[in-house]
């Protein structure tokens, strides 16, 4: 029960202001003019202002509350190196034991909150945020009312990366810092990475190695840098510490090409999960050179010429030859072509230049000689590409294949001339093949005959095979019971051979086309290496920590994913089937970083998380950054290591930290039951009483 004197006066204040006023200046008008009865006149007014000012007594009867403190445990990853775990623990158990204590006191009822900042995910979707620990207890705190509150104890590292979050807290921060005096660590931080790059042309990464803390002098000088791409090491320079330095890279290959940077983790470190830099640079192919030869005029010509200038990365050099060198019909040369067709500077002096040669329905008249086409093999070997598109020549006695070339020819031409309606039919080994799995093509049905079994049946048809006994490589599409499309591998180059002249059917729309672009495309592409159609690959995508690994393969299906991750755990999960030739595997990923996957057969890499963590920008452990709150609240901040500090209650308003020891506030909240008002001034009696001492002056002064 609180009791307490309350005022309702039946006046506004103004108005009893002024009886007040002129209540003292009667009293002391009497007074000057000595009136005996003055005292009996100014106890009157005053029995009248009381009763105007209606008094009474208020009484509460309250119920006390108990007084909440909170504390805050950082279980982000800096704050689980270097036995800073174990401390933590510790430090929690002994804070909760003393905690405990307090609240059992009846006097002074305790009650504790607890928050965890817990350690992002590898992948988080807002990427890498740091240590949000000030809005843990921010957060904590909004659920309790600001004058319940007695402090708050945050056990931590000290690197809050929202340290200007929270300015003011009404009531005491303390922070008990895990780690130890005299901490150092070096950390690579990455300043500028290219996001693309040209294959075959460097890129230049600009970097910079910082040491962190108390380093030693020998810490400080230089550190040997290594880098990887794709996890294998390409360069392991000597670079200076604390001051910025580049370093060149030459993109190898087209599509993602995953870079890390690394520094040895010296001894004495705190950790090297900062020593490292994970990030992308997406190779594109500056200008693809591509010769076309056509052999002769014919209406698929426009068809290959057509696909690839639509292309804008592609530089086409396309020849037509229009009559052979023996052919003599006394037309002048420079009225047929408008240039002459410069044999030895492309076959010879320049073959290497370009990333794929077409020959269209190209026959053999003595326009190459046998030493130009041996060349186009050696070519083809040391990492060239050739497609051979044949027409009716290459079952005779101007083939290809009776040159030098035969020898890297994935098929035998049998002499023999299919010439029937036809539709192209996907092998089963074109299902799981990249240049023709899912091939499709929307548009009206096809017309003419039915379509045989395994066939498209809103395909054009074709009426021209070349047949073909395939000697090497993988035959993707049969047309008419025979080879359609060839594809082989020649030492470090690859060889396409399509056993028919009639592609340009589906481009002029005859009975409803066909995806014939699409099919071009992705032959020309593959010819060129492009990595999205690699029969073999292993590829993954990250989206926040989720990782999905896909493994694409013409041969056997794949066995178990073994991902290991950068601290060297290992995650293992079966592939799912996800198509022909197609299957897929997904995991979460638990720590940021550069991760090595592999089925057995082969490796692949995922870049998971930012390319420097903002968690371990600087892991030295600090109570400098939080200090500031602290000391606006009257808290403190002390060393786990140098020993638990005692807890204790303290008055509001007063120091609540010192010398091995920290304190609560106590806030002596409460909650009103019920309130009793008892009128300590009745009007009737005041009224009584005041006519009763004006009669009394009155009388008085009339003696």
């Amino acid at each position: 029960m609180n009791a307490e004197l309350d005022f309702a006066p039946l006046l506004p204040m103004e108005a009893l202001a002024a009886l007040a006023a002129l209540s003292l200046a009667a009293v002391v008008l009497c007074l000057w003019r000595g009136a005996p009865g003055w005292a009996l006149r100014a106890l009157a007014a005053l029995a009248l202002l009381t009763a105007l000012a209606n008094p009474s007594l208020r009484q509460e009867l309250r119920d006390p509350l108990p007084d909440v403190a909170i504390v805050v445990t950082d279980a982000s990853a800096s704050n689980a190196i270097d036995g800073r775990a174990a401390q933590t623990q510790g430090a929690e158990d002994e804070l909760r034991a003393a905690l405990d204590t307090l609240a059992a006191d009846p006097d002074a009822p305790l009650e504790v909150r607890y928050a965890r900042v817990a350690p992002h995910s590898g992948g988080v979707s807002d990427a890498d945020r740091g240590t949000r620990l000030l809005e843990a207890l921010e957060s904590a705190a909004a659920e309790v009312a600001p004058d319940r509150l007695a402090g708050a104890v945050l056990i931590t590292d000290g690197q809050a990366h929202d340290a200007e979050a929270l300015e003011s807290f009404p009531a005491p921060v303390h922070v008990l810092v895990t780690g130890r005096e005299g901490e150092w660590d070096r950390r690579l931080a990455l300043e500028a990475a290219p996001a693309f790059g040209i294959v075959g042309e460097e890129v230049e990464i600009a970097f910079r190695i910082e040491a962190l803390g108390d380093a030693p002098e020998t810490a400080t000088r230089s550190a040997r840098l290594e880098m990887r791409v794709d996890g294998k090491l390409v360069a392991a320079p000597e670079v200076p510490v604390g001051r910025s330095a580049r370093l060149r890279m030459k993109i190898e290959h087209g599509g993602a090409n995953v870079v890390s940077l690394s520094v040895p983790m010296r001894e004495g470190e705190l950790t090297d999960r900062n020593n490292a830099a994970v990030f992308t640079v997406n190779g594109v192919r500056d200008r693809l050179r591509v010769l076309l030869v056509s052999g002769e005029p014919h209406p698929g010509e426009r068809t290959w010429r057509n696909l690839l200038k639509a292309d804008p990365s592609v530089d086409l050099v396309h020849f037509t030859i229009l009559r052979p060198p023996t052919k003599q019909d006394g037309v002048p040369v420079f009225e047929l072509s408008l240039i002459s067709f410069p044999t030895r500077e492309l076959f010879m002096d320049k073959v290497d230049e370009f990333d794929l040669i077409i020959f269209d329905r190209y026959r053999r008249r003595g326009v190459l000689p046998n030493a130009y086409i041996e060349n186009v093999g050696r070519y083809v070997r040391e990492g060239g590409a050739v497609l051979i598109a044949s027409g009716p020549a290459f079952a005779g006695v101007e083939s290809l294949y009776r040159t030098p070339l035969r020898d890297i020819l994935p098929g035998r031409p049998t002499a023999r001339i299919i010439e029937e309606g036809f539709r192209p039919e996907i092998t089963e080994m074109g299902q799981r093949h990249p240049v023709t799995a899912g091939l499709t093509h929307e548009g009206p049905a096809p017309v003419g005959d039915a379509a045989p079994a395994g066939a498209a049946p809103n395909w054009g048809r074709w009426f021209r095979v070349i047949e073909m006994e395939p000697t090497s490589g993988q035959t993707v599409m049969n047309g008419a019971g025979a080879p359609l499309l060839i594809l082989d591998r020649v030492g470090e180059g690859r060889v396409a051979a399509l056993a028919s002249d009639h592609a340009w059917l589906w481009t002029r729309g005859f009975e409803g086309g066909g995806p014939q672009a699409e099919l071009l495309r992705r032959l020309a592409h593959w010819l060129m290496k492009e990595p999205e159609l690699e029969e073999e690959a292993l590829t993954a995508e990250v989206a926040g920590a989720a990782v999905e690994v896909t493994r694409r393969s013409v041969a056997t299906e794949p066995g178990r994913l073994t991902a290991v991750s950068p601290s060297g755990e290992t995650i293992e999960t079966m592939f799912e089937p996800a198509g022909p030739g197609l299957w897929r595997a997904a995991f979460e990923a638990g720590e940021t970083g550069l991760w090595t996957l592999t089925d057995g057969v082969l490796e692949g890499v995922a870049a998971v998380g930012p390319p420097a963590p903002k968690e371990f920008e600087n892991p030295v452990s600090t109570g400098a950054l939080l200090a500031g709150l602290s000391e606006a609240t009257r808290g403190g901040v002390l060393r786990v290591a140098d020993g638990m500090p005692d807890l204790r209650r303290v008055r509001p308003g007063r120091a609540a930290a010192g010398r091995g020891w920290i304190g609560l506030a106590r806030a002596d909240a409460y909650s009103v039951r019920d309130i009793a008002l008892t009128p300590l001034a009745p009007g009737w009696l005041m009224l009584l009483l005041s006519a009763g001492l004006a009669v009394l002056a009155w009388r008085r002064e009339g003696r």
